[in-house]
């Protein structure tokens, strides 16, 4: 399994007018940097769907062409990953999560959206919805590519951007806040970079439930999250941002 970090070429000064942009920590770049583990998805489009589910069974599921056939939004956003670079007015084409969950009879306080690769990440509804999240598939006027998440990846930019899940293929709705994998291993249940919510227990927050016990669970961060990939520490493809 490989790690990849590419993108980095220094750290940009904040300009007067970009710092009411910038959560503290952050720093700004030009590029758009790809952090990531393993191998990356690529699933054909026609056997590609996204899907709604709830209590093992899924509500709604969309093909390739239905998705790209509903009301599309174009949507310009500060993006901010956990490991403190932050990028400023990019630009995203995608159907709002509000017009998928329209579609749907059932309503829930949390959602988990899972991926291919297995990684998961866990949201409140009400962080997905109200013109506040969107299932995208294109970036800077392209297709997304794979790398960045495409096909499709869930755009949540007001939240650290590892909660902008790539590859996304669903959203499940629960009664319950489940941790999704990074989650799971010591990161902040909810995620405000304005309040600096990397790990759990960083400032005001949701504290996490106790993870599973699935063996020894290690504490990452994104140092020693580089140093440490490899097949008994991550499954699948599993990212950070980018």
């Amino acid at each position: 399994m490989s790690h990849v970090s590419r993108g980095f070429r220094g750290r940009g000064r904040v300009s007067a007018e970009e710092k009411d942009r910038v959560p503290p920590g952050q720093h700004v770049t030009a590029d758009f940097p790809v952090l990531s583990a393993g191998p990356t998805p690529h699933t054909p489009l026609p056997e590609w769907t996204f899907s709604i589910t709830q209590g093992g069974g899924t509500l709604k599921s969309w093909t390739w062409q239905e998705m790209q056939a509903l009301p599309a939004e174009t949507v310009t956003a500060d993006i901010h990953c956990v490991t403190r670079w932050s990028k400023l007015g990019t630009q995203w084409r995608g159907v709002s999560v509000d017009t998928l969950l329209d579609q749907v009879a059932a309503e829930a306080p949390y959602v988990l959206a899972f991926c291919d690769g297995d990684y998961t990440t866990n949201l409140p509804s009400e962080d997905v919805t109200g013109g506040k999240a969107w299932v995208a598939f294109g970036y800077d006027g392209a297709p997304l590519e794979p790398e960045h998440g495409g096909p499709a990846r869930l755009l949540v930019p007001h939240l650290y951007f590892w909660k902008s899940a790539k590859w996304v293929r669903g959203l499940e709705l629960r009664e319950d806040d489940a941790p999704g994998f990074w989650e799971t291993y010591g990161y902040h249940m909810y995620g405000d970079p304005w309040k600096q919510q990397r790990y759990a227990g960083d400032l005001p927050g949701r504290p996490p439930p106790s993870p599973p016990s699935r063996g020894r669970r290690p504490r990452w961060s994104p140092s020693s999250w580089s140093r440490r990939t490899g097949p008994d520490t991550v499954p699948g493809s599993i990212w950070m941002c980018g």
